[in-house]
């Protein structure tokens, strides 16, 4: 067989067609910046088929020494930025296609950006300013705070580029890696944290717990028209409003019993969700949040540095360690392709906030893989060999 001749890259200082944009552009020199092309109707030119006239779009802005385009507008502000992004979420909440989580994020970092330089060209935006803004913030400690303002603000800037052709000046700010996600509930902290609580959010707390559903978004949310009996056990059909999708997966016993006991006061076609507060309503993020800052304070556990990070998502996390460590299973662990299945993530992003669980878990089998597994396992083999004879 003929070897696969590679497609030649065109040489710098020609047009170029972009895929993605379908539209010609060409790259200043000495930049990596990316200019549009445009007809003399002063339309973008678009399409693989007209290489000529971009070409010829080409040669006009080399012979007029020009090479901004409408790039260097000078209406184009931060504020301006924020604006249309804040604009395309709420077209996307409206579509389904963004959560509200993510546009109440954009809403509230997005101002704040722009009350601290919202006035200014974009033209004239540096990375350290991003920066400035985001240390004179002292409530914004975490580096997971940190990560998910700086990739509203990319996305911000990224798709003014993209459907505006405004030159991002943030390209090549780093957001911080991603840690992963070790706080967890220990067996004595589950028990005092649902004695302390009423029967209502010591419910919620307790399926929590044992499910692994993010707490707001899809536990709350479980009414007896997603609850299936079968010949195995209870299954529940869940609706992620994050993810936009819908997950079957089988609780413990323990959950089903509780289901089971919850049912009457919330019957098939009701609409009514089997987990509700004191006063018979849905938990919300804002009442559950604001339940267990009182219930932390009520243990003391505000005042404990490693117990004040504690959250109603904290739960979620502990059924995913426990999952991964075998704590309902005899020891045995699930894989990560099990837990993201259960959890409604894909294994990659469980992989990144479980991954150091996982692997502490399953070193013993890759000990063992090797014939080198522990003295206990060893001892259990002999014995098996043994009743064999």
């Amino acid at each position: 067989m003929g070897r696969t001749r590679k497609k030649r890259r065109a040489s710098h200082g020609s047009a170029w067609h972009w895929k993605q944009t379908n539209a010609w552009y060409f790259t200043m020199p000495g930049t990596k910046r990316r200019m549009p092309l445009f007809d003399e109707q002063g339309e973008r030119i678009r399409g693989l088929e007209n290489r000529e006239a971009a070409a010829q779009a080409l040669a006009r802005v080399q012979l007029s020494g020009e090479g901004s385009g409408p790039a260097a507008d000078p209406d184009w502000i931060v504020a301006r930025v924020c604006s249309e992004y804040l604009q395309h979420c709420e077209r996307s909440v409206k579509a389904g296609s963004m959560s509200r989580g993510h546009r109440d994020q954009s809403i509230a970092f997005l101002n704040d950006l722009c009350g601290y330089c919202g006035a200014l060209p974009v033209a004239e935006l540096k990375k350290s300013h991003i920066q400035s803004w985001i240390d004179q913030h002292q409530g914004w400690k975490s580096p997971a705070t940190h990560r998910s303002v700086i990739a509203i603000v990319l996305a911000a800037f990224n798709r003014a580029e993209q459907l505006h052709d405004v030159p991002s000046p943030l390209k090549g700010l780093k957001k911080p890696q991603s840690q992963p996600r070790l706080q967890s509930f220990s067996p004595e902290e589950e028990r005092q944290l649902l004695e302390a609580t009423e029967v209502q959010f010591r419910n919620f707390l307790f399926a929590a717990i044992h499910t692994g559903l993010r707490p707001f978004c899809e536990l709350a949310k479980i009414t007896a028209d997603d609850v299936e009996v079968t010949e195995r056990g209870m299954m529940w059909r869940v609706y992620s409003s994050k993810t936009k999708k819908t997950r079957k997966i089988p609780v413990q016993k323990p959950v089903a019993e509780l289901v089971k006991k919850l049912s009457p006061t919330a019957p098939r076609g009701s609409g009514k969700p089997l987990f509700r507060n004191t006063k018979g309503e849905p938990w919300k993020r804002m009442t559950g949040v604001v339940r267990f800052l009182a219930l932390k304070k009520k243990l003391g556990w505000d005042l404990d540095p490693r117990r004040t990070k504690y959250s109603c998502y904290t739960s979620r996390h502990t059924f995913a360690h426990r999952m991964l460590s075998g704590y309902w299973n005899k020891g045995v662990g699930c894989s990560i392709e099990t837990l993201a299945e259960l959890i409604g993530d894909t294994p990659a992003v469980a992989y990144q906030h479980y991954g150091r669980e996982w692997a502490l878990s399953y070193q013993e089998p890759l000990w063992a893989a090797i014939g080198a597994g522990s003295a206990k396992n060893a001892t259990a083999q002999s014995k098996r060999r043994s009743k064999a004879r």
